[in-house]
């Protein structure tokens, strides 16, 4: 193999790699705001370069192994370390914008069934009313109950005895309540 093809994959590399770097910023400014769906484009074109450069960092590694110097070989180990920091960014920024999505598309659910929750509230609000009405007597026939049970047993506890009539009373009370 010749110099002029090593140093045609070392350009080829360096090209990849600065087109990537714009790519990244692009994608970054991307992800930092909202997202309006065009970051599948950017997605393609950056996985579209990465396996390019990885085509590249490929043929320059045959031609280390071929017999290649010690500077050879630093340099393609400079651009496969280039290449491992990329990928590992792309992957990186892609899961925030996928959290960040998630994120958002839970706000907008929350947000759906809100507004469903305030038009059934406003369509049926008489029936609404009473049903919260008669939650709200249930619980405080509860509470009633709970505080006047121990009273009608004395001091001694909460659960009524078969033949105390104020227990029997209260109990018969709480169930027409409910």
């Amino acid at each position: 193999m010749e110099a002029s093809s090593w140093d045609a994959l070392r350009n080829q590399a360096r090209r990849l790699e600065a087109q990537l770097d714009d790519q990244m910023t692009a994608y970054r400014k991307l992800v930092s705001m909202k997202s309006d769906g065009s970051e599948n484009d950017i997605e393609s074109d950056i996985e579209r370069s990465l396996k390019q450069l990885q085509q590249v960092n490929s043929q320059m590694q045959t031609w280390v192994s071929s017999g290649g110097s010690d500077v050879l070989s630093h340099t393609l180990t400079r651009h496969m370390e280039i290449l491992q920091d990329l990928t590992q960014e792309f992957y990186r920024l892609r899961s925030n914008l996928k959290v960040k999505q998630q994120h958002a598309s839970l706000l907008d659910l929350r947000d759906f069934d809100r507004t469903k929750f305030d038009v059934e509230e406003a369509s049926d609000s008489a029936d609404q009313a009473l049903l919260r009405e008669q939650a709200a007597i249930s619980r405080s026939s509860g509470q009633v109950l709970l505080v006047a049970l121990p009273m009608v047993e004395g001091r001694g506890g909460s659960q009524p005895r078969a033949g105390n009539p104020g227990s029997i009373f209260l109990c018969q009370l709480f169930h027409r309540l409910s």
